[in-house]
């Protein structure tokens, strides 16, 4: 068996390092950083659509109490 020139060593120490910090980015089964930037995105897309669903209520109070505001000042 012939032994590895320090090109191939090379190539092994930074696939190892690849192999690591593909761990850490995918996760090792449980989710990783990959998973948890999902969640934080889900969140806020929830969070979002909270946010355009309470100003969409507002402003359809804000037309009826500009309706009822006219009606009461035409009388």
């Amino acid at each position: 068996m012939r032994m590895m020139n320090e090109f191939e060593a090379q190539v092994l120490s930074d696939l190892s390092v690849l192999k690591s910090q593909m761990a850490g980015l995918m996760g090792d089964g449980n989710g990783g950083r990959l998973a948890d930037l999902e969640r934080r995105m889900d969140r806020h897309e929830q969070n979002w659509q909270r946010a355009k669903g309470f100003l969409a209520a507002v402003s359809v109070l804000f037309a009826v109490i500009e309706v009822a505001v006219e009606a009461w000042h035409r009388h």
